[in-house]
C-alpha cells in the first residue's frame, strides 16, 4: 500500500517540497520502497509511537506554511494537494482542510467528508458509507477533518498544539480539531481534494480490538479535555449515558471485555486529562455559544 500511495503522490500536479515517510518500527520491509521516490525521505521513529506521536515527529521536521497528512492506505488523485492549498489560500480563517474520501474498493461510495462531534461526545465520519450525492461536491464547514488525508496551517498548530500523544491512535484528529476550534479557527471540507481510502488497513480493521479499545478510551478523554465551560456539565449526563449504552451494546455482541478495559483506562487517565483541560480552557479564544453552534445535536447520524 505504501508504494501505491507514494506513486499516486508523485503524480500530483502540485508537488510537495518534501514527503516525510514515518516508519513506526515496521518489520515487513515496506519502508524499503521509499528509496524509489526521489522526493521522499524516511524518518525512522525507532519504535511504534502510534499515529499521534509519529505524525508529530514529522510535523517537527516541516518548515513550510502548510503541512499535509496522508495515510499509506489513502491514494490521492492528481489535484488533491493543489485543491487543498487553493482552499487554504482562499480561507485564511480556517486552520484545517479535509478531503473527499472515497471507499477505495467502491469509489461511488463515500468514506467520509470530515468528522462530526455530537453534544454527547459521540464522534463519527460524516457521510461514511453513503452513496455520493450532488451536495457532497460542495465545500462546507466541518467540525474537523479526518487526518487520513488533511491539510493543516502550521501557525495554528503552534497555537493549539500538535496531536495528543496519549491518544496513540484514533480520535487524535478530532481532539486536535476541537482544540483548533477552541483557539478560534474553522475547518473546511474541500470536495475537489479526492483520495481513495481503504481505512484502518494497519490496525486490524475498524472493528478490531485495537481500534475499539483506543477509540472508546479516547472518546472519554476528548470530551473531558475539550468540552468548554457550562457545556461540560450540561452535556455530561448525555456523555455518561452514551458510555453506558456503548458498554451494553458491545457486551451483547460479545465484545464487552475490550470496552470495559477502554473505559477503565479512560478513568485512570482522568487526572492527567483534567490537567490538560485546564491549560486548554485557559487559552480558549471563542465563546461557549460558538462551540455549541458547531456541535451536532441530532438524534441520528446523517
Amino acid at each position: 500500500m505504501l508504494r501505491r500511495c507514494l506513486t499516486f503522490l508523485s503524480a500530483q500536479t502540485k508537488q510537495p517540497e518534501v514527503v516525510w515517510v514515518v516508519d513506526n518500527a515496521s518489520s515487513d520491509g515496506s519502508a524499503d520502497c521509499v528509496a524509489e521516490f526521489s522526493n521522499c525521505r524516511l524518518l525512522a521513529a525507532g519504535g511504534n509511537l502510534g499515529f499521534a506521536a509519529g505524525n508529530n515527529l514529522a510535523f517537527r521536521e516541516c518548515s513550510t506554511e502548510f503541512v499535509a497528512l496522508l495515510n499509506p492506505d489513502a491514494f490521492a488523485e492528481p489535484d488533491w494537494l493543489a485543491a487543498l492549498l487553493a482552499a487554504a489560500e482562499a480561507n485564511p480563517d480556517c486552520a484545517s482542510f479535509g478531503s473527499r474520501q472515497l471507499v477505495a474498493e467502491r469509489p461511488e461510495y463515500l468514506d467520509g467528508i470530515g468528522d462530526a462531534y455530537h453534544v454527547s461526545g459521540l464522534v463519527w465520519r460524516e457521510r461514511h458509507g453513503r452513496l455520493q450525492q450532488s451536495d457532497d461536491l460542495k465545500p462546507r464547514e466541518i467540525f474537523a477533518p479526518c487526518a487520513a488525508a488533511a491539510l493543516y496551517r502550521r501557525s495554528a498548530l503552534a497555537v493549539a498544539g500538535e496531536f495528543d500523544e496519549d491518544h496513540f491512535c484514533y480520535l487524535e484528529d478530532v481532539d486536535l480539531g476541537f482544540r483548533l476550534r477552541l483557539a478560534g479557527y474553522r475547518a473546511l471540507y474541500v470536495p475537489d481534494a479526492v483520495v481513495h481510502h481503504v481505512g484502518s488497513a494497519t490496525s486490524g480493521g475498524q472493528h478490531s480490538d485495537f481500534a475499539l479499545y483506543h477509540g472508546h478510551r479516547n472518546l472519554v478523554w476528548t470530551y473531558v479535555k475539550n468540552m468548554p465551560g457550562a457545556l461540560f456539565w450540561l452535556c455530561l449526563p448525555l456523555h455518561i449515558l452514551l458510555n453506558l449504552i456503548v458498554l451494553l451494546v458491545f457486551s451483547a455482541r460479545g465484545r464487552g471485555g475490550v470496552i470495559v478495559r477502554a473505559k477503565r483506562d479512560a478513568l485512570k487517565g482522568l487526572p492527567r486529562m483534567w490537567a490538560k483541560r485546564q491549560a486548554i480552557q485557559k487559552n480558549r479564544r471563542v465563546s461557549v455559544l460558538s462551540i455549541w453552534g458547531v456541535l451536532d445535536k441530532g438524534l441520528s447520524r446523517d
